[in-house]
């Protein structure tokens, strides 16, 4: 069971602002940042620029064996211990899925399903980019979304957040994905009349908001989740007393050397940060490596990974 904590009323007020927010964000193509810092998306040289990469790689023979590590994806068991995990949610399963960008590799939904379809957990946690590019069309990935929905079998709901590589658009198709968006609000997880608070931002990373930074000023929880695409929140969560920081972006790096050291992690608050389990105060965080791949549908020495968490006291 769960219960957002804004009525519906108030909940679709303050959708109403951000998506107008959003829009105008989205519209200038301006990168906002935390900081305050504004600049223009470098993505399309980003992209011309691996296109290059990409053409080296297929002369030397290496494009078809990363091609077929990004579509090799392991189920990453991960436990956590909390003492002050209420005693309901002892052993509670949430799968975490990060950065699926399902157009970016044919027939990938149906490699996340088979992957999924027989696990088992009480809560699954999205966080953002479920398309290749940052900008166009969208359409494309929402028979996939849906039919991943139905694999996802989440007796405490399915939440998400957007990521950089998403538009305020894809709110308007909430319903049908399957999926409870948080944007820049929590939701109480309800479990033998024990709860938990999960709090959802939207992206910090192209589209930083205020209310980004206030919806993580909750109070009166024993145990509570931050669900943001990147780490770039992680200070204000820990000083606002969150135990559990799950983030992606960094992909971990998508293309590591053997030592697992990232080329370009996109990646700005801390090679700490990269990928995996990771201490900042009280809280503990956790950056996958993503299932999906951006840029070129290509990894090494950095597997895509499903993170099945399981909280313990």
């Amino acid at each position: 069971m769960y219960q957002f904590l804004d009525s519906p009323s108030l909940r679709k007020e303050k959708r109403l602002i951000w998506a107008a927010t959003r829009s105008v964000m989205e519209t200038a193509g301006f990168i906002h940042k935390k900081s305050g810092e504004k600049s223009k998306s470098h993505w399309d040289l980003f992209l011309r620029l691996l296109k290059i990469f990409a053409l080296l790689l297929k002369i030397t023979g290496y494009y078809r064996k990363g091609y077929g590590n990004a579509k090799t994806i392991m189920v990453n068991e991960l436990c956590l211990n909390f003492p002050n995990l209420p005693p309901a949610f002892d052993g509670f399963r949430i799968l975490h899925l990060s950065d699926l960008h399902l157009d970016s590799i044919p027939g990938f939904a149906s490699l996340i399903i088979d992957k999924i379809k027989d696990l088992r957990f009480d809560l699954c946690l999205l966080t953002g980019d479920y398309r290749r590019d940052i900008s166009g069309s969208f359409n494309h990935i929402l028979k996939p979304i849906k039919i991943l929905s139905k694999y996802i079998h989440a007796p405490y709901g399915t939440f998400a957040v957007l990521g950089n590589h998403d538009t305020y658009l894809m709110a308007r198709y909430e319903e049908e994905s399957g999926m409870d968006l948080l944007i820049n609000e929590s939701v109480e997880i309800i479990k033998d009349g024990e709860k938990i608070l999960i709090t959802g931002t939207d992206d910090p990373f192209n589209f930083y908001t205020e209310p980004a930074l206030l919806s993580l000023e909750t109070k009166g929880y024993s145990f509570k989740i931050a669900l943001v695409h990147t780490s770039e929140l992680a200070r204000t969560a820990s000083v606002n007393n969150y135990d559990l920081y799950l983030c992606g972006h960094t992909h971990g790096g998508q293309i590591c050397l053997k030592e697992g050291v990232p080329l370009i992690s996109h990646q700005f608050e801390g090679k700490q940060f990269n990928q995996g389990k990771w201490l900042l105060g009280k809280m503990t965080g956790y950056t996958s490596r993503g299932v999906g791949v951006s840029g070129m549908p290509i990894r090494f020495n950095c597997p895509a990974e499903i993170t099945m968490i399981h909280l313990n006291r």
